[in-house]
């Protein structure tokens, strides 16, 4: 039994497309358009969680990945830079305003005097956790729709990025 699908705002794209341009599959377009619109209609629901403990996305991102490293909950900038994916010059200015704020601290590394480390503070890992708390519920809550087809979808997105990342 196929399951009955609801027209949503991708299928008029779609649609117009295929009536102009019958001879393409557009099947991709529509999914690439409907994970668009996804990122777009959940980014502000997760940003909100965020901005309930004073934070903006990227600085949860820097204080969830020192939370994550485990005790001493201390990296180098250029170990965060390469976890998050992120320039160094943008990874100093996350850290001046987590500094700033009281939820990280940086001292010379003993090691490489060149360098420093970035350690959470006591008031961070309170922070981040409580932020991570309910960034978990809130997401849960965003694909709770999907029920137990989560999981397909973890897995096709698996395969998706898996390619991707080979390219």
């Amino acid at each position: 039994m196929s399951e009955q699908r609801s027209a949503d705002a991708i299928d008029a794209v779609v649609d117009a497309w295929h009536r102009e341009r019958p001879e393409l599959d557009l099947t991709a377009i529509g999914v690439a358009g409907r994970l668009g619109r996804v990122t777009m209609l959940s980014t502000p629901m997760i940003e909100a969680v965020f901005a309930k403990h004073g934070l903006k996305q990227g600085e949860f991102d820097v204080l969830a990945a020192l939370r994550r490293s485990g005790k001493p909950y201390t990296l180098i900038p250029s170990e965060l830079s390469a976890t998050l994916m992120m320039s160094r010059a943008g990874m100093t200015s996350r850290i001046d305003r987590l500094e700033s704020a009281g939820l990280v601290e940086r001292a010379l590394d003993p090691e490489d005097r060149r360098s420093f480390r970035v350690t959470l503070t006591e008031r961070g890992f309170e922070v981040v956790d409580a932020a991570m708390t309910e960034h978990a519920a809130n997401v849960a809550k965003l694909l709770s729709p999907l029920g137990e087809d989560v999981d397909v979808l973890d897995a096709s997105l698996r395969r998706l990025l898996a390619s991707l990342d080979e390219s």
